[in-house]
């Protein structure tokens, strides 16, 4: 349907705080500045009302809407808002036909905003094609999914994908302020107040949707008397969650990390579940824990379970291209795995040691029989000589050394240990004489 963002005719305050105070313009916008900052190319096609066809990916809350209102005012646009859950191909040539006779009869162009165009299939996705070729129409899709995983190429190939981030800590503090601060728009008129825990409490819980935050701060400044403080009891009554004590730069961040890493070490998994709990609760970055996750696979579980490692670098993957909250779900799968697998921190000192061999003892020549012979002038030096294949002896193995001659080192660096898959290697090297 045709709609002003911008509009708040008819009683004061009857449209949501975080609508009143959508930005009007890109010197409003807050966020994004990897793509509106002044004079990167997309701010300056947008100003010229020159962008064409562009499809926004981002999470909730971050500003798809109200970019799409700024696109089709700066190209001085009619623009129709829609659905992809709703809409058909029906409703879309209502709109196209619409759009005809509003170029042919006003020479005004049309922007057709489809949001979660990620529900649109392959079909009704084709049926946009032939509008955006001609003219007709000019699209601005919004979607929370991948859209290079969700869209027909031919669309991509008709419409830029420009991707949104969540808006920083420091952005929804912004929009909080601001929100206080306008009296026109805003909760000016009120002379309120809000505490700093307050702030953070509403930053944290937001995790980068303004909307999400600018209502609770609404609600919330509903309890609070005129020109009184809008406190953390008052948000957290509105929010109906009480804030977590929990600084991504402070001890208790570290602390908790710290008993998460322990727990699935120590294979508690109801442990390592509570901290993770609690590091989500808290808008923790979930990148960070997988990295932690990822790093002890190999520390504390090594080759007792190979798959850990695997594990743990799938989850990084899952977590980026899903983002939460879905991705608590993967997170859940695999730290319960890695808190129930055998433990082994043996390939973890078998690298330490050496490591401080090589620091801390001369290092010696290579063994001829192990050195490069790609030409043969080194042939003729003895390098590769008396080298044995292992795949032409029994087993793939040949009882020799790979080491340096007198090195003096402190091998064995690696001593599989009796649990999980590295008992089958203790037990292999055992057979072979090693």
């Amino acid at each position: 349907m045709a709609a002003d963002l911008f509009t708040t005719d008819g009683p004061k305050g009857v449209l949501p705080l975080a609508s009143r105070m959508r930005p009007r313009s890109l010197d409003e916008f807050v966020g994004q500045q990897h793509l509106l900052a002044e004079g990167l190319p997309v701010r300056q096609a947008i100003e010229e009302g020159k962008l064409g066809s562009v499809v926004l990916w981002a999470p909730p809350g971050c500003g798809k809407t109200t970019l799409a209102y700024i696109i089709a005012r700066h190209m001085s646009a009619h623009l129709e808002a829609t659905s992809a859950v709703t809409a058909g191909v029906a409703d879309v040539r209502k709109i196209a036909a619409a759009a005809r006779d509003r170029l042919s009869f006003e020479s005004k162009p049309t922007v057709l905003l489809l949001d979660e165009i990620h529900h649109f299939n392959k079909s009704q996705q084709d049926a946009l094609l032939g509008y955006l070729e001609d003219g007709t129409l000019q699209l601005v899709g919004a979607t929370t999914e991948n859209p290079f995983f969700v869209l027909n190429s031919a669309l991509l190939s008709r419409a830029r994908v420009l991707p949104m981030k969540p808006l920083e800590p420091a952005d929804i503090e912004t929009l909080i302020k601001n929100a206080l601060g306008d009296t026109e728009r805003g909760l000016g008129a009120r002379a309120l107040t809000v505490s700093g825990d307050a702030v953070k409490h509403l930053v944290t819980t937001a995790n980068g949707d303004a909307r999400l935050a600018l209502n609770a701060l609404e609600s919330a400044s509903l309890l609070a008397p005129l020109k009184g403080e809008i406190t953390l009891e008052l948000v957290e009554q509105v929010l109906q969650r009480q804030a977590v004590r929990y600084d991504r730069q402070g001890d208790y961040h570290y602390d908790t990390i710290s008993a998460f890493i322990k727990s699935v070490r120590g294979s508690d998994s109801d442990g390592a579940l509570h901290y993770l709990a609690r590091m989500l609760d808290a808008g923790e970055d979930p990148r960070f824990i997988v990295r932690r996750m990822i790093v002890l696979a190999s520390e504390d579980i090594g080759n007792a379970e190979p798959l850990a490692l695997s594990m743990a670098v799938s989850a990084l993957t899952a977590v980026e291209r899903i983002g939460m909250p879905e991705a608590r779900i993967i997170l859940g799968q695999v730290v319960t795995f890695l808190a129930e697998a055998p433990k082994s921190n043996k390939a973890y000192l078998a690298i330490e040691h050496a490591l401080n061999d090589v620091h801390d003892k001369p290092v010696q020549p290579v063994p001829m029989h192990l050195r490069n012979a790609p030409h043969s002038g080194l042939k003729d030096l003895g390098h590769s000589e008396g080298y044995e294949y292992p795949h032409d002896f029994p087993g793939a193995f040949v009882a020799k050394s790979y080491l340096p001659d007198d090195a003096g080192l402190s091998t064995p660096y690696y001593e599989p240990s009796e649990r999980g898959y590295e008992k089958k290697i203790r037990e292999r090297r055992e057979g072979r004489g090693k």
